[in-house]
């Protein structure tokens, strides 16, 4: 499939040089079988450090491969014909190969530049990857300023804390930092520019209700340690966690509704409906400036702390707008929960799932299935959960869908860090991630919605098969589209 830049390259102005192309990699190559699900979330983070640069008078552009469905070759060749100074890779364990292949393809004169949970998680191996052998900068942690620092002059790494590269003389890693530097590492969230809609692919784009809708973050950092998220806080102790303003994300709701005419919100981040402070402060500037009444907003959330909310706080949740709620259930056995530090119960979630939803608020459920550990009973107790739940919110007047997934080791995290010491598995092992294709090429629509989520190491973690586990999270997937399907018409 061909492309035109001017359609693959989102922001940028390609009339001039380019400072940076950040390119956020396929999650497969696309020129073996072509995409089929038909959204991707937008790459906020990217956007944001675009946004930054533009700012500071970069000309800048992002990649979204996977939003656009490119193959890996179709990418490298596209950045190469394009020149740019700098390609940024935001690194990821599922699609470090991926970046790989396409950083070792591009031109010898182009500077690389990564962060990303998995250049944080293992810097070493990937600055001494010999496809990353172009990596200039290395940025750990949050790189809106230091991006911007390394655009004006790559000398000026040596000054900013938190970025490494090879050294070239002798071969092993150096870390830059000066005095009174630190500030980089923790920008003011307040102060940063609402970030550039025209960096992103997919946003706003228009929802199945015809609303306008945009993604948003109105935090950053996360200070629980589920031990199999990359966001956890032992995985993260550089990272200081920091809510925004609630008339600084009243603002940015505003701007988009003005600009694009956008009612609907979706959080993405781990904290909006996870510290309770920050909710009523929040919930007082929403009801104050009547968000309610303009739009709909959805967000991620904690069951436990929800689980400690009045019934007159959820209820100010619906009156100022809250249509639907994520939820991170993940099992239904409390062993296993225990084990994940997730902190709840699986009648704590009853509870939560029966709250909101009676309130006329939505949930949706995450759930992993074949975590270390599990039995094969656990396995079912999770199964029951998400029947349960769906038998709870029947005749609610708001829903539960399920999202279910099979586990995935990620660098970095507590769980990453048992299997490890386990000596049952090698690093290579746990990162040897492939594609899965539950949808029979396309064809089966209960599956398309999902099929960039299917990703696996193809190991056996728990007590049940890599396929027990598979046939279990494809019959919840199935029965879920079903039900959605039935609610829609």
């Amino acid at each position: 499939m061909e492309i035109s830049a001017d359609r693959a390259v989102a922001g940028a102005d390609l009339a001039h040089p380019l400072d940076a192309l950040f390119i956020n990699a396929p999650l497969r190559d696309y020129s073996l079988r072509p995409r089929v699900n038909d959204f991707t979330l937008p790459v906020l983070g990217m956007g944001y450090i675009a946004t930054y640069a533009k700012r500071q008078g970069f000309n800048v552009g992002v990649v979204d491969a996977e939003a656009l469905g490119l193959g890996l070759d179709q990418t490298a060749q596209l950045v190469n014909k394009l020149s740019p100074r700098w390609a940024g890779f935001n690194l990821l364990a599922p699609t470090y190969e991926i970046s790989a292949r396409i950083a070792s393809g591009l031109d010898p004169s182009i500077n690389v530049m990564v962060g990303g949970h998995q250049a944080k998680a293992m810097p070493t191996e990937t600055l001494t990857d010999p496809r990353f052998a172009r990596c200039e900068a290395l940025v750990l942690g949050e790189g809106e300023t230091r991006v911007a620092e390394l655009l004006k002059d790559r000398r000026y790494r040596t000054e900013l804390p938190g970025v490494m590269w090879l050294d070239p003389i002798m071969g092993t890693p150096v870390t830059g930092g000066s005095m009174g530097a630190g500030h980089h590492l923790a920008p003011d969230i307040d102060s940063l520019p609402f970030v550039d809609r025209t960096f992103l692919t997919d946003d706003p784009y228009r929802a199945g209700d015809g609303r306008l809708e945009a993604n948003m973050v109105g935090a950053r950092g996360c200070p629980y340690d589920c031990s199999f998220c990359g966001a956890a806080v032992s995985a993260n102790p550089d990272i200081t966690i920091r809510t925004r303003m609630p008339e600084n994300i009243i603002e940015e709701m505003t701007e988009l509704h003005t600009h694009y005419g956008v009612t609907a919100f979706r959080f993405v981040d781990d904290l909006f409906l996870g510290y309770e402070r920050f909710i009523r402060r929040c919930m007082a500037a929403f009801t104050a400036t009547g968000i309610g009444n303009r739009y709909v907003w959805d967000a991620t959330g904690r069951i436990n702390i929800l689980n400690r909310m009045s019934d007159e706080m959820l209820e100010l949740l619906k009156l100022n707008g809250c249509r639907e709620v994520a939820l991170g259930i993940e099992s239904g056995s409390e062993r296993l929960l225990k084990h994940m530090g997730k902190r709840i119960t699986a009648d704590m979630t009853r509870s939560v799932v029966r709250r909101l939803t009676e309130r006329g608020i939505s949930v949706k459920g995450y759930f992993i299935l074949g975590f270390p550990t599990e039995t094969r009973e656990e396995l079912a107790e999770t199964v029951r959960l998400v029947y349960d739940l769906w038998d709870i919110t029947a005749h609610q007047p708001g829903r539960f869908r399920a999202s279910v997934f099979e586990f995935r080791p990620y660098p970095g995290t507590p769980e990453w860090q048992r299997l490890i010491a386990s000596g049952k598995y090698s690093p290579q092992q746990l990162l040897d991630y492939t594609a899965v294709d539950l949808t029979a090429g396309g064809v089966d629509e209960a599956m398309r919605g999902r099929d960039e989520f299917n990703f696996s190491v193809n190991i056996q973690f728990g007590e049940a098969t890599v396929d027990e586990v598979r046939a279990r999270l494809t019959e919840l997937s199935r029965e879920q589209f079903q039900r959605s399907t039935a609610v829609a018409a």
